[in-house]
């Protein structure tokens, strides 16, 4: 169903925020029914979208050739983010077992990372994947705060970190200043790193912003300063287009940052957004997680990768 302008509204901050959209264009809500929608991830060659309902352990699977809605996987593991390999398997963060897991072509699951230097890992959040075939994602506690999105838990590592896994399955530990390391992507070069720190969940005081890191060959980051800070919650999952354009959730919607840092304007959705992928065949489709809906609006740029 099309979202009335009441429900849903484009909020202009700038003329090159306008220019992204057509005046008829409008906000999809797709399906309703979850309690905490996360982790969309697109896949072309069957023209679907999978994404999370963490606390009801579940995935689920959005048709795009009739629009049906189905159960993707259940029991989920509590599965938070996901996202495609260049490869065409998908890569999930599992709060539950606290695991990074791919899904083979044939259906098996194959386990990536659960511990860093023999201790378990918190609970993966979010996740992506490099052209080189490494595998990035962040690390905070949510999953074992409580027993809503995961197993409550006592932390074994120290401190909440975004790690980096190669190709032949070394784990390291990549950042070691953030709160709670949330979304992440990488710019359209790969030269650039994005990280979301969403610390203020927990502490008014606490982070609440993304910031940039500078890709080094040899797998490191360096810098790290803050790109854009939120005014509204906080920042969870985001992606990047094709022009290096930020799109990012937040309690009010989805907000549209310049690489540079501007905030040229918002998609407002009527409840709180977890996260968003861009799919669909021009990759100009933008599905958009809501508390509980999946949403979708058309835009007049691409997602920058698959997943």
């Amino acid at each position: 169903m099309n979202l009335s302008a009441s429900e849903a509204c484009f909020e202009t901050l700038s003329p090159r925020f306008q220019a992204l959209f057509a005046p008829h264009i409008h906000v999809e809500r797709l399906w309703t029914g979850a309690r905490w929608c996360e982790g969309p991830a697109w896949f072309a060659a069957g023209r679907y979208l999978v994404w999370s309902d963490i606390p009801n352990n579940r995935m689920m699977r959005w048709d795009e050739t009739d629009g049906s809605v189905s159960v993707f996987r259940s029991p989920s593991n509590n599965a938070n983010g996901n996202t495609v390999d260049r490869q065409g398997r998908l890569i999930t963060c599992e709060q539950g077992t606290r695991r990074v897991t791919r899904t083979e072509h044939d259906g098996s699951i194959s386990v990536l990372a659960e511990r860093f230097e023999g201790r378990r890992l918190n609970s993966p959040n979010d996740v992506v994947v490099h052209s080189d075939g490494s595998i990035w994602f962040t690390d905070p506690t949510y999953g074992i705060l409580t027993d809503y999105e995961g197993d409550k838990a006592e932390p074994e590592l120290a401190g909440c970190h975004v790690y980096r896994l190669s190709n032949s399955g070394d784990l390291t530990q990549v950042t070691d200043d953030f709160v709670k390391p949330n979304g992440l992507a990488f710019s359209p070069s790969e030269d650039a790193l994005y990280i979301s720190d969403s610390g203020a969940t927990h502490d008014p005081e606490g982070p609440a912003h993304i910031r940039r890191f500078e890709v080094q060959a040899d797998g490191t980051l360096r810098g790290g300063e803050i790109i854009a800070e939120c005014q509204t919650g906080i920042f969870d999952g985001f992606r990047l287009d094709q022009e290096g354009r930020i799109w990012t959730s937040a309690f009010d919607g989805v907000h549209c940052y310049e690489p540079n840092g501007d905030l040229i304007g918002k998609i407002r959705i009527p409840e709180i957004v977890g996260n968003l992928t861009f799919g669909g065949p021009k990759r100009n489709r933008l599905f958009i997680c809501g508390t509980t809906s999946l949403y979708s609006v058309y835009v007049f740029t691409r997602g920058v990768a698959i997943g």
